[in-house]
């Protein structure tokens, strides 16, 4: 069974940018839309917000304007709706769950925003099951315009990247666009070295060529695979969250593994990921991996 591209809406300016990226997106794969609200019942002793039946109400027709203005964008999307009463971090990872891409609205250097608040937010993009994408206020079809790349964040070997390379060049095939497959490298401390590692060094020709080298490994099957998407290796010494963000103005989506991890105070995202999410203008994709 094809599973749906689902956006969550709560009726902010970034939910609805949201919207607007999954539809297109569900358009160029062929795939139906889910549109989601998350919703909870909220009480304003210095308003008449209404009983909670009232409030569903309102969320609803909202959903249906909101939804009416997507198939009058698109005549022939399939779009089907649904109001959740519950903005827990479960039900918004089981609304992702069955769906090909999760997308959200997000403020970038301000919390994400509608039902993924503060913490909220980074448990839900890190108990995913699917990518999620998430999108600021103001993002439009004309940023999809040939020329701006997918940039894709790859590091270590050929597995660990696996899923973000083949998000990213599924993407770009269905979009006509470059991939831009970019590598950061640090130097290692001398401790690290094992003679293992000296002897692949040595036979690379050195750090940057071994980095290059390594790159064009994890790259090789997606190139085979999609033989028709252009490609450029971007290969840089500095922080890998630094040097994403240094092309991010070539790019018309930025995408990034997930390396979730548990705390005290609940799942967090890896460093790159979330600087990336916070800083980058452009559309940013969070892949699970594999």
């Amino acid at each position: 069974m094809t599973r749906p591209i689902t956006a969550g809406v709560d009726g902010s300016e970034e939910s609805l940018a949201a919207l607007g990226w999954a539809a297109r997106e569900a358009v160029r794969r062929g795939l139906a839309l889910r549109v989601v609200h998350a919703w909870r019942f909220q009480s304003h002793e210095a308003i008449d917000a209404g009983d909670p039946d009232t409030q569903v109400q309102w969320v609803r027709e909202g959903l249906a304007e909101v939804t009416r203005s997507v198939t009058e964008r698109h005549p022939g999307l399939e779009v089907t709706t649904d109001v959740i009463d519950d903005g827990s971090v479960d039900t918004l990872v089981a609304a992702g769950a069955d769906a090909e891409l999760l997308v959200l609205g997000s403020r970038g250097q301000a919390a994400v925003v509608g039902f993924l608040l503060g913490s909220v937010g980074q448990q839900v993009i890190a108990g995913a099951k699917s990518p999620v994408v998430l999108v600021r206020a103001g993002d439009e079809a004309s940023a999809e315009a040939a020329g701006r790349e997918i940039v894709v964040g790859q590091h270590g070997d050929a597995e660990d990247s696996a899923a973000a390379l083949r998000f990213a060049f599924e993407t770009a095939a269905a979009r006509g666009a470059t991939v831009r497959a970019v590598r950061a490298w640090t130097l290692p401390p001398l401790f690290a070295y094992s003679p293992a590692s000296l002897k692949l060094l040595d036979e690379a020709g050195g750090l940057e060529p071994y980095e290059k080298r390594s790159l064009g490994e994890a790259l090789r099957p997606w190139r085979e695979r999609f033989p028709d998407v252009p490609v450029v290796e971007h290969v840089e010494m500095g922080s890998a969250g630094q040097v994403l963000l240094s092309v991010v103005g070539r790019a018309q989506l930025m995408v990034v593994g997930r390396r979730a991890r548990r705390t005290a105070v609940g799942a967090r995202i890896g460093s790159v990921a979330h600087g990336v999410l916070h800083h980058a203008p452009c559309p940013v994709a969070v892949v699970p991996p594999v």
